[in-house]
């Protein structure tokens, strides 16, 4: 069983250089025809970046104690990793379907497509973290060694969300309703995890509720950006969560790479 789970990362290592040609090409491609082209997977995060700006700082202001920066830096902060997570996960869940000529092809190596689309996504995710260092250096806060961190939180970002994206991208070919009902969990999971209000602040009464909301792995990705670009914490000092994340995480990638193992043979069919 384990050979089987472990077959999958040796797979994407072996084909390493297939996946990054295959990932420039579905970046590049899939706004092909619009006149703005790639530039529109720029516009729509930084449009919902404004939005909620607009309706946090002026509609509702948040509590910003204990913070030290103004609301936006601390949104940007947030709304980064969850953005790519956002992207990665829709775009992985329905790698196999969008490529599905690909999966009928005997030769061809279906298990880099999840890779493919989370890479895609990991390149406009770049773009975002440099925005992001940008705009701080507006406001005075320049990068110093605790910007390190982001390279190790977008790799737990990574990792788990491909863990998923082996699971949901095999079973939403059987299960198309998957799709809307994950699209439903990221409209409910972006005011669950801590992004556009501070958690610190808005539970400071309610210990139980946030360390259930923590469970969230992604409660604990948000956290770190903002730990590295706001309170400066290294990511062992939260050792018992750290421990968790990645317990969650290898747990969810072994589970991904199991059920698409077990379902892989019957794609083609089903397609």
């Amino acid at each position: 069983m384990l050979k089987t789970i472990f077959s999958l990362p040796a797979d994407v290592y072996k084909n390493r250089r297939l996946v990054f040609k295959l990932a420039k090409n579905d970046f590049k491609t899939k706004y092909a025809g619009s006149y703005l082209g790639i530039i529109w997977a720029f516009i729509q995060p930084i449009v919902t970046i404004l939005v909620y700006w607009f309706v946090f700082s002026v509609g509702f202001k948040p509590t910003m104690d204990n913070v030290g920066v103004p609301f936006v830096l601390y949104l940007v902060a947030g709304i980064v990793p969850w953005f790519f997570f956002q992207d990665a996960l829709v775009g992985g869940t329905n790698a196999l379907l969008e490529y599905n000529y690909l999966v009928k092809k005997v030769v061809f190596n279906i298990s880099v497509l999840p890779v493919v689309k989370v890479i895609s996504a990991l390149f406009v995710h770049g773009f975002f973290v440099m925005f992001t260092i940008i705009l701080y250096m507006f406001y005075g806060h320049y990068p110093d060694l605790y910007y390190l961190q982001i390279l190790y939180y977008s790799l737990c970002v990574f990792l788990l969300v491909l863990g998923l994206c082996y699971a949901t991208c095999a079973v939403v070919i059987f299960f198309r309703d998957l799709t809307q009902i994950i699209n439903i969990g990221l409209q409910v999971g972006v005011w669950l995890t801590p992004i556009m209000w501070v958690a610190e602040n808005a539970l400071q009464d309610h210990p139980l509720l946030q360390k259930v909301l923590q469970i969230n792995p992604m409660y604990y990705v948000v956290s770190g950006y903002r730990d590295s670009f706001i309170m400066k914490h290294w990511f062992w000092e939260r050792p018992l969560w750290t421990l968790y994340f990645w317990v969650f995480t290898i747990l969810c990638f072994l589970g991904g790479n199991w059920v698409f193992k077990r379902l892989r043979v019957h794609f083609a069919d089903v397609l």
